[in-house]
């Protein structure tokens, strides 16, 4: 990870971490950079550069949609904009309509004062290293000055809702078979869903409840979506509805709620649908990519199923990755990003949601049987500020501690230390058997980082 970019783009607080100059920056090199690589195609005679961007529904994401035009035009690339959609909608339009590259301003499931910039590339994938750091030499200077384009050289905008239309049209596709008789509620956490989701299932048939889809630029992901399921599960429960979905602020990821109003996460996603295509023979090397952090109960759940698995770092774009270089065609995150290859090259919360249905009704059972195969264990997570992350975790009598915990846990349990990405934290977590047990043996570990003198 860069000075500016992380494993999902440039975020921040707008107009302190990431500014309207940041921005125009970005804009600034990405219309110079794909305008010196663009050639002539079917959908582009005069081979100018073309970007697509899309915005979620934060009030300052009209502002920096503003800078980036702003700055890519200023270079001369046309761009095109899809105004409120998805992040895997920029993602579709960019690899079906022949765009160089697509970004999407959003910072995904942060609140309203955050926000980002997500650059994908020509096949709608996540930026590649090389050319983020390119864009983060730019940023600092070190590329010196990028030549303005003149006259009928400076690039244009278009209007581009169509594209969006066109996404709407491809997730009614890929369905199965129609959702009439099911009760479904969506809460669209007043950010991109709320422009697709409702379209989408009340086209298939559904009998369709939307919560959370008002907007006012101040209150995406504030008490509701994918990261406050809790309202969900309550809707479920007083309407009566057959399943819930919920979303985040960008749409790319998908808790889902069952008919009782239990949580179905990523990791129990990952199994029923999973399981579903391993039964149909579309499970390609009968794989499934997860992260480290999935549970422990997932990877029973599995060897009890007979389907392999992958483990990669956190980051759905982790999990892109292993999936493309090995050609597996299914893998996702506990926290709902999940990826379906054949449809999608980023997580899509919608066609999750879309894919689950499509267990429920071909195999005519409820979310909670489905869901039911899968013991999910009891999991105790623990933020540790230290003076430095990588010598509190390769401490030795650290390491013995966790050997330790490793060797008493045997194939009951598991134990994880990981640095956090951002901040001087290591964060330790155990699954095991009982939470009281996960607690035991996270405190064990941390005492011993205490005793060696690595807490703040």
């Amino acid at each position: 990870m860069g000075k500016y970019f992380g494993t999902d783009g440039f975020r921040g607080e707008a107009n302190v971490g990431l500014t309207v100059e940041h921005a125009y920056q970005v804009g600034r090199f990405l219309g110079w950079y794909y305008g010196q690589r663009s050639k002539a195609t079917p959908e582009n005679p005069e081979g100018r550069c073309r970007v697509v961007i899309g915005k979620d529904t934060r009030r300052s994401s009209y502002m920096f949609e503003y800078s980036l035009v702003s700055g890519l035009t200023a270079s001369g690339a046309d761009v095109y904009l899809l105004h409120v959609t998805t992040t895997p909608s920029v993602s579709y339009v960019v690899r079906t309509e022949g765009f160089d590259c697509g970004i999407m301003i959003s910072a995904s499931h942060n609140p309203f004062y955050d926000n980002g910039i997500k650059v994908l590339n020509g096949r709608g994938e996540k930026l590649e290293e090389s050319v983020i750091e390119e864009i983060e030499r730019y940023l600092e200077g070190e590329l010196g000055e990028i030549p303005f384009a003149t006259r009928e050289k400076i690039g244009r905008t278009v209007d581009f809702a169509a594209g969006r239309n066109r996404y709407i049209g491809y997730l009614i596709s890929i369905a199965t078979r129609s959702f009439k008789g099911k009760k479904v509620a969506l809460d669209c956490a007043n950010g991109s869903a709320y422009a697709i989701a409702r379209s989408v299932f009340e086209a298939l048939g559904a009998e369709t409840h939307v919560i959370n889809n008002t907007p006012n630029g101040l209150n995406i992901n504030t008490d509701c979506g994918s990261t406050h399921i809790h309202v969900l599960q309550e809707y479920v429960k007083e309407q009566g509805c057959d399943v819930g979905f919920a979303y985040d602020g960008d749409a790319d990821r998908c808790i889902a709620v069952d008919e009782n109003g239990d949580e179905v996460n990523g990791d129990l996603i990952l199994y029923l649908c999973g399981k579903y295509m391993k039964e149909n023979g579309s499970l390609y090397n009968n794989t499934v990519v997860t992260t480290v952090m999935s549970n422990f109960g997932l990877y029973k759940a599995f060897d009890n199923a007979g389907i392999a698995y992958e483990k990669t770092a956190v980051g759905d774009k982790y999990v892109y990755e292993n999936m493309s270089q090995y050609g597996h065609c299914l893998g996702g995150e506990q926290s709902g990003h999940i990826i379906f290859s054949k449809h999608a090259t980023t997580g899509d919360g919608i066609l999750t949601s879309l894919k689950v249905m499509e267990v429920m009704l071909e195999k005519k059972e409820a979310l909670s049987k489905l869901a039911s195969e899968v013991e999910i264990y009891p999991q105790v997570l623990k933020n540790v500020r230290v003076h430095d992350k990588q010598t509190a975790q390769d401490d030795p009598k650290v390491q013995e501690a966790v050997r330790q915990v490793t060797d008493a846990l045997g194939s009951d349990g598991r134990i994880l230390l990981r640095q956090s990405g951002t901040e001087p934290v290591v964060r330790v977590m155990v699954e095991a058997g009982t939470k009281e047990l996960c607690e035991q043996y996270v405190d064990q570990v941390i005492q011993v980082m205490k005793d060696q003198g690595h807490l703040l």
